[in-house]
């Protein structure tokens, strides 16, 4: 069996993405792989990186995994990055599906088998009817989504409370937070966890820590990212002062970046994105270092179906994963895409049964949501006092 063409597909998801599947061919009939590589405001740049790759693995045999991912990470010499990476994570899942589809197993199987029966997930507010505001933090307006979440079964929802903030806080901001944070959780009782998302807006230790302590009495299950990815101390400085559990990982790439992290016991959850770290292999290593230090796995999955099938599989096989992030609701043609969707039921979604990840693209249904031009969410992030341009 030889890889025979590397196909990208663009489909948009308005308003801060285009998804990217990959489809790996072979010469074998009917059988190719899906995985997939958005990367959100580089769509074009990533489409590029895709074709530059591709000639080093046409003609190879797809089912050596671990061959072809060791020779798109050392014949390119340089570092991969987070387009280098993205890449090799998308081939890396197609080239799975691959070979779950020649065994007839699902993908599962070949990580080792299963290790619960349902994967717990959870959504972003916003992603029902009830559209929301992130910069007006409408306590009301917020509320009457997670409500609506809360009774379309979902038993875990994500949101970003929190203003742009610069090395110190305003009060009258704190206060409202917690008034937020207070708000949601009695709307949605103590049945549904709360995820609280700062996005790395907290540019110092000291105004992570004033609104971490606005938000505990919500008892959220972790608040993300309280400061920018990269600080290893600080982070750990934020875990042993915080009374909640602390989560970061979405903007790490490697193993060696998460190793350190982990080393340092600097967080409670890891949010590795299987889209970028260099797929499930290097996913399920990264798990295997939390694991030794007791900490959780939390993927990161905002992106589009081929993603949520790649983590729904890691999921089912990786042992202290705990939960895992999808925003099906944000996009209207999540599901018209697919065909072989995903089942959720009860804030669960169930094993999958199929040879490989067990969905395919509707390459027609695809056509119809071509490239479009994405919003740059972060251009207006400025601080309202004075202008300062601020982590959004």
């Amino acid at each position: 069996m030889k890889i025979t063409r590397i196909v990208p597909i663009v489909v948009a998801s308005p308003p801060h993405r285009n998804w990217i599947f990959v489809k790996v061919e072979t010469d074998v009939p009917g059988l190719w792989g899906w995985g997939e590589a958005t990367l959100e405001w580089k769509t074009k740049g990533m489409i590029g990186c895709l074709d530059d790759v591709s000639p080093m693995i046409v003609g190879l045999d797809p089912r050596n995994i671990s061959a072809i991912t060791e020779l798109l990470t050392k014949a390119a010499f340089w570092p991969l990055g987070i387009y280098g990476l993205t890449a090799l994570s998308a081939i890396e899942q197609a080239l799975w599906d691959i070979k779950g589809k020649d065994l007839g197993v699902p993908v599962w199987q070949l990580l080792g088998g299963k290790v619960r029966n349902r994967v717990r997930v959870y959504t972003h507010l916003g992603s029902g009817k009830v559209a929301i505001d992130l910069e007006e933090r409408d306590i009301s307006n917020y509320c009457e989504s997670a409500a609506e979440l809360a009774a379309l079964g979902y038993n875990a929802i994500k949101c970003l409370p929190i203003p742009f903030t610069h090395h110190n806080v305003e009060l009258a901001a704190v206060r409202h937070t917690e008034k937020l944070a207070i708000g949601l959780r009695d709307a949605l009782g103590e049945d549904v966890d709360l995820l609280l998302d700062f996005h790395g807006r907290p540019a110092s230790v000291d105004a992570a820590l004033a609104y971490i302590q606005a938000v505990a009495p919500a008892r959220p299950m972790f608040v993300e990212e309280p400061i920018p990815p990269g600080n290893t101390q600080a982070m750990a400085l934020i875990s042993r002062q915080a009374s909640v559990a602390i989560a970061t990982g979405e903007r790490l790439l490697t193993h060696p970046e998460f190793d350190d992290l982990c080393g340092a016991n600097a967080v409670g959850y890891i949010q590795p994105d299987l889209c970028h770290c260099g797929g499930l292999a290097i996913g399920q290593k990264i798990a295997a270092t939390a694991a030794t230090h007791y900490i959780g796995v939390c993927p990161h999955n905002p992106m589009g179906p081929v993603a949520g099938a790649v983590g729904l599989h890691f999921a089912v096989a990786t042992p202290n994963f705990v939960i895992l992030e999808e925003m099906a609701g944000m996009t209207p043609w999540y599901n018209d895409v697919i065909i072989g969707g995903v089942d959720r039921s009860d804030g669960y979604w169930d094993i999958p049964t199929r040879p490989g990840l067990g969905i395919e693209i509707d390459e027609r249904e695809a056509a119809k949501h071509p490239f479009q031009q994405e919003t740059f969410a972060g251009i207006n992030a400025r601080i309202a006092r004075d202008g300062t341009m601020a982590n959004w």
